[in-house]
């Protein structure tokens, strides 16, 4: 601890009063012994059960084997030095030494309560000046002494820190002793070590060989994080039980229940600790929402940086996980998850996979874009419209102040949209659905192994609804709708929020998520009426420099007032969500992320992508044609394509939103953010930065996590990978660069995240998960729609279908030679509507009698003048029939893989029977020794056990093999 070391001290004599009778000495209240010094608080004997909080079941039960610190059972005879340690039980530090612990030097901090320091009650003039204040403050008070009283019943240590280094900032000091962790870890049904120690087998396979050479290959690559076992080992598991503690491995007691393991414990026992407040029940949800408590946290484990700072999991996160110069490795993700639990060591290995998987999906859209600059010198199409020879006239592209131009002023553009319009972006969008199942695989595989080595794979759905508790906002309406029912339910019934009583919240949630999506089509709206304003005026202008790019201005800034309004509207929409399912009072904390998540995601999905949608899907076909426009807001003219395609604008929009989300949003609010709250906490303080220095120096640990910002959960992190993903997957076919733009961001994410979690951030909850939940759903609905979305792209907004109808069906020698002069209609400049012809019509240095529009329509003097001819429908139904073809090709190719990869690796299958099989072995070997050392006459014909000793049903007759029964296992 900084500023003082942990040492040990003498153990009193009161201390052992206390630990051998289980109680404090007569006439001591609980209250006193929580405002005491004494830093040897008694354990309970036993456990007071009452309404008040949510009890473990079954009788406090001694341990086999030494007694740990347990009251009411005589210790074991060992040496005075260790005295203090044994009293303490084995959830003291080593050595008497911790970087967070209560004043004894001993016993550790396994949680912390904050709140705000009390005022003098006695102080005449804070009453007379703060009267309401006080009356708070006094129901504050209230409501934590008698949480406190609780929490000691329970069995849990308390140390209060009135003079902390932090002004106006109180704390409280939480440690779980011995028996307080084993009784909460048999009634979690936490995993253990056992004593039993198998050897993994290594696959014999191909597959299982060529990963491990994969992993002798890329040995350079992994974190040097010390492994107490080898890898090829592993101990077996067991749901911790005290009857059995003496088949768990207790050679080390003071890392058997680490510190993520006890700070879980010492959180769910707050969570089922209730108190009896007007008009409910508070538990430390309410208590921290109604300001009786402003932080509740567990402690890091040490200082990172600093002289003489000793060796821990933090520390050594920080030097193999956080810093941007090991950005080449992998990452400890075993280390992780011992740290910050199974959850969020569950989402860096997702994000790791996801990040490899990237890596061949970067390198084939690099190989497709270079493709595209290889042939664009050979591409037809692009030739002739650069050919000045052609002196192709085109038609204007607005009303009046625009005029007629020539087609090989577009030059550009078309060789442009060739780099990400040509053949080899078909084979890329195969490709990226392919990629997309195989990657969805991989992480399933993945997930199951990590399952595996963290002995997860016996936690089951009804043990995380056990650990997951009531909302305090679900309590509140039910002991509500208890109160207006009190004389028309039975007294027995239980009573739930139904469907009816959410029906009003549910209601609001349609009516606002149809008005945000509503807002954000508003929005995109706005953008085309600027695009087309900006146009109009551009053309009226008088600068060279701004008639010669009115195209690229017009995209360019666009594209950036969507970005704009894409980040802000995120904001606005993720505060609207929560507020939305506030309002249906989620039963317990799952049900309300998964709903959470849900309307976020929408929200989200729409705001980033109908920008996008549009310019795919919509922009150039509700035109109309020269003389007969299609016109929206009295005077404002539809938007027209440039003659080579959407796509190019297409991809502008991509690259922009895509990277400018990441730089921005993802990478700079990061960073940024966190940098101004500690300004602007500098600011408020009125000290510079060496007085900030030196406070930091006198900080404990827990003051020092107290200055760090709060865990806000994972729901951000992912919401923008997915979102990634959508970029990657939705639209790749027409930017086959968004997969290598993703890999470089992803990389400094990784980096970024992790600095954040080490350094930035209190050390969160370790919450127990098996998969990342309703997030792998999410991916694999948009892995689906890529195909279709992908399908429509290169069927209606490229010109691949065109092209290959041009070239097979009217093509005089089968080649692309004619193919631009076949997409042009022509239109009869007399036929202009009053006051939509160019105002200056001799721009060109004549007067233009026919001008030429992208389109398939009759010319004028025909007998259906401006109708669609018969190439317009054979190119539509041509591409309604590449769109079903693509569909169900891709989608059976992915379904045939889906089928060929099982989801469990064959060797962690094989091992994870191995388990089953050694765990009978066990408990058959512990039983039979149990029966045989039972005080049985060991000659059968004189032996009368006993009731007590009578063989159980469980063990096979005398004589017979006990294990025999396990060969067929």
């Amino acid at each position: 601890m900084e500023g003082r070391e942990c040492v040990e001290k003498p153990i009193e004599s009161q201390h052992n009063h206390d630990a051998e009778n289980g109680s404090p000495p007569p006439g001591t209240s609980s209250v006193e012994r929580l405002l005491s010094d004494d830093p040897g608080l008694p354990e309970p004997a036993d456990m007071r059960r009452n309404d008040d909080y949510y009890p473990v079941p079954g009788e406090e039960k001694s341990p086999d084997g030494p007694s740990y610190g347990v009251p009411g059972r005589e210790p074991k005879k060992i040496p005075d030095e260790k005295i203090r340690m044994q009293d303490l039980g084995p959830g003291a530090p080593a050595g008497g030494r911790s970087e967070a612990c209560f004043e004894d030097g001993v016993r550790r901090v396994d949680y912390v309560l904050a709140r705000a320091a009390l005022q003098p009650r006695d102080d005449p003039e804070v009453a007379a000046q703060q009267q309401q204040a006080s009356y708070h403050d006094d129901d504050k008070r209230f409501s934590r002494t008698q949480f406190e009283e609780k929490l000691l019943e329970m069995g849990l240590q308390l140390e209060r820190d009135e003079e902390s280094n932090i002004p106006g900032i109180g704390f409280l000091k939480i440690h779980a002793p011995w028996n307080i962790l084993c009784r909460e870890a048999e009634f979690l049904k936490l995993k253990m070590p056992t004593k039993k120690v198998y050897e993994v087998n290594q696959g014999n396979n191909i597959v299982e060989n060529i990963r491990l050479f994969i992993h002798k290959v890329t040995a350079p690559l992994h974190p040097k994080v010390d492994c107490s076992r080898p890898q090829s080992v592993k101990p077996l598991s067991h749901p911790f039980s005290r009857e059995k503690q003496h088949l768990f491995d207790l050679s080390d007691p003071d890392s058997f229940f680490g510190s993520k393991t006890r700070s879980f414990i010492v959180y769910e026992v707050l969570k089922r600790t209730r108190i009896t407040t007007r008009p409910r029940r508070a538990g430390i949800t309410s208590l921290l929402g109604s300001g009786v408590y402003t932080a509740a946290y567990p402690v890091h484990d040490g200082d990172i940086e600093g002289v003489d700072i000793k060796t821990n999991d933090r520390k050594l996160l920080y030097e193999e996980w956080a810093s941007y110069s090991v950005f080449y490795k992998y990452q400890p993700i075993s280390l992780i998850r011992k740290y910050f639990g199974e959850k969020v060591g569950l989402y860096f290995a997702w994000l790791g996979v996801y990040t490899q998987m990237l890596i061949p999906a970067a390198i084939v859209g690099v190989i497709v874009f270079l493709y595209g600059c290889a042939t664009v010198d050979d591409d037809i199409p692009s030739m002739e419209i650069c050919d000045p020879r052609n002196n192709i006239t085109m038609c204007p592209m607005c009303d009046s102040a625009c005029s007629y131009w020539r087609l090989s002023s577009a030059c550009g553009t078309a060789r442009a949209s060739h780099l990400f319009d040509n053949p080899a972006t078909v084979f890329f969008s195969i490709f990226m659905a392919l990629w997309a199942v195989l990657f969805m695989e991989h992480w399933k595989r993945r997930q199951m192994r990590l399952n595996y080595i963290w002995d997860l794979t016996g936690y089951e759905e009804e043990e995380e609804e056990h650990e997951d508790h009531f909302r305090a906002d679900y309590e509140l309406r039910i002991i509500k709708k208890k109160q207006r029912n009190e004389h028309k339910t039975p007294k027995n019934e239980k009573v739930k929020l139904t469907c009816t009583d959410r029906m009003p919240a549910y209601l609001t949630t349609l009516v606002m998520m149809a008005f945000m999506i509503t807002v954000t089509f508003a929005i995109v709206f706005g953008v085309i009426l600027y695009r087309i304003t900006i146009k109009s005026l551009l053309h009226f202008s008088s600068y060279p420099a701004a008639r010669s790019n009115i195209r690229a201005t017009v995209k360019t800034t666009a594209a950036i007032i969507n970005l704009i309004a894409i980040i802000i509207m995120d904001e606005i929409y993720a505060a609207i969500a929560r507020w939305l399912t506030r309002l249906e009072v989620p039963k317990t904390d799952k049900s309300f992320e998964d709903r959470l998540i849900f309307k976020t995601f929408i929200l989200k999905f729409v705001n980033a992508f109908t920008p996008i949608v549009y310019l795919a899907f919509f922009r150039g076909r509700l035109v109309g044609r020269p003389g007969s426009y299609l016109y929206v807001v009295g005077s404002y003219r539809m938007e027209e394509c440039a003659h080579a395609g959407c796509l190019m604008e297409l991809c502008i929009q991509l690259c922009i939103t895509m990277l400018g989300k990441q730089l921005i949003q993802n990478n700079l609010f990061e960073i940024g953010i966190p940098k101004l709250k500690k300004l602007l906490r500098r600011r408020k303080t009125d000290m510079d930065a060496e007085q900030e220095a030196e406070l930091n120096k006198r900080l404990l640990r827990h003051e020092k996590d107290h200055q760090l910002g709060p865990f806000g959960g994972l729901a951000p992190e992912y919401m923008e990978m997915i979102i990634q993903f959508g970029m990657v997957t939705l639209f790749v076919a027409s930017f086959p660069l968004a997969p290598l733009f993703a890999l470089l961001n992803n990389i400094i994410e990784i980096r970024l995240d992790a600095k954040k979690f080490v350094m930035g951030l209190r050390r969160p909850i370790a919450v127990r998960a098996k998969d990342i939940g309703i997030w792998y759903n999410l991916l694999r609905g948009l892995s689906k729609v890529a195909v279709i979305v992908n399908a429509f792209v290169i069927s209606f907004t490229s010109d691949f279908i065109p092209r290959l109808v041009y070239q097979y069906m009217y093509s005089p020698d089968g080649s692309m030679h004619g193919f631009v002069n076949h997409t042009l209609s022509v239109f009869n400049t007399s036929d202009f509507q009053t006051g939509t012809a160019p105002l200056d019509p001799e721009i060109l240095g004549y007067k233009v009698p026919l001008c030429r529009y992208k389109d398939y329509r009759e010319p004028p003097g025909s007998s259906s003048s401006y109708e669609f001819t018969k190439e317009f429908w054979a190119i539509l139904a041509a591409r309604l029939a590449f769109v079903i073809l693509f569909q169900n090709v891709v989608m059976l190719m992915s379904d045939f893989i889906d089928w060929l990869i099982p989801d469990i690796p064959k060797d962690i299958s094989l091992q994870i029977h191995k388990e089953k099989i050694l765990m009978v072995e066990l408990f058959m070997k512990e039983e039979q020794s149990r029966w045989y050392s039972g005080g049985r006459d060991p000659r059968p014909e004189k032996a009368d056990p006993s009731p007590l000793l009578k063989r159980s049903p469980l063990m096979p007759p005398p004589g017979r093999d006990p294990y025999a029964h396990t060969a067929n296992c």
